[in-house]
Formats: structure tokens, sequence, C-alpha cells
């Protein structure tokens, strides 16, 4: 085979590939389907009857059905302030108290590990009493730090 005619076979080849993958290539691209036209729903509202009032299923006299009477309970006891006493020292309430020279208890200092429940329950004292003892004292209690002075003089409040 001469080289012109070669070289025009090769010629049509290329042309026949760019054209079949040209084809193949343009086959995906097609124009979008046209959506759907839009569904068009009836609603019919019908009017119902209101609903009648439940019949009764049971009847009593009430003259014969007295309910029990209400009994309170006992009120609770009124815990009286009186003086702090040392139960000694336990977990929670390890620190020392400060005496005056009767004996009577004056004051805690809060150390390391200490509650101020743990303390009034050491010092024999409602956690009431204390905190009305011990303004100082906020959040009932729940945050004392080491160091605070504790008010055990039931005389004094502060």
């Amino acid at each position: 085979m001469p080289m012109g005619a070669m070289r025009a076979a090769q010629a049509r080849a290329a042309t026949l590939v760019v054209a079949t993958t040209t084809a193949l290539m343009l086959t995906g691209c097609t124009a979008p389907a046209p959506p759907a036209p839009p569904k068009t729903v009836v609603v019919t509202v019908t009017p119902t009857a209101a609903p009648l009032p439940p019949t009764p299923t049971q009847t009593f006299d009430v003259q014969q059905a007295t309910p029990a009477p209400i009994v309170p309970n006992d009120p609770a006891p009124v815990i009286q302030p009186g003086p702090a006493t040392d139960n000694g020292a336990r977990d929670g309430a390890e620190g020392s108290p400060v005496s005056d020279a009767n004996g009577q208890l004056i004051s805690y200092t809060v150390v390391a590990g200490d509650s101020f429940f743990d303390i009034a329950q050491r010092f024999d004292l409602p956690q009431s009493q204390l905190l009305h003892m011990n303004p100082q004292i906020h959040d009932v209690g729940e945050n004392v730090y080491i160091g605070n002075v504790i008010n055990l003089d039931w005389t004094k409040t502060g």
C-alpha cells in the first residue's frame, strides 16, 4: 500500500474514532424530562354531631356514702434551742472546739474534711439552729471552708 493511501486510511479511521466517541458522549446528553403536572387534592369537610356526654354507669346515694373523716398528722415536735454538747470528734468534724472558763462551748474552727451537717451532729445541735447561730454560713451549710469559725454559743448569733 502506497504511503498516501495509508495516510488516508489512518485519517478516516481517526475521524471514525472521534465521531464514535463524540456520539457515545452525547448519548447521555438529553433534555430533562418535563416535571409531572401537579396533583390536585380535594378535601371535603363534613360536620359531625357534637359528642354526647357520657352516661353514668353507676349511681350511689350521697347520704349513704359518707367519707371517712380526715385526721391530720400529729404536729412535728418543737426543738428548743439549747447549748451545744461535744459528743467527741467524728468523721466530718475532727477539729478542736474552744470553750470558755466555765466549760461552755464557744466556737469551732473548720478543718479539712469537715461538713456542716457533721459539725451539727457532733455538737448535738439541729442543723437549723446551728445555721441560725451562724448567719455568715450560706447555702444551708453546704459550703464551709477550712478556717471558718463556727459559733457554738447558743446565746449569741454570729
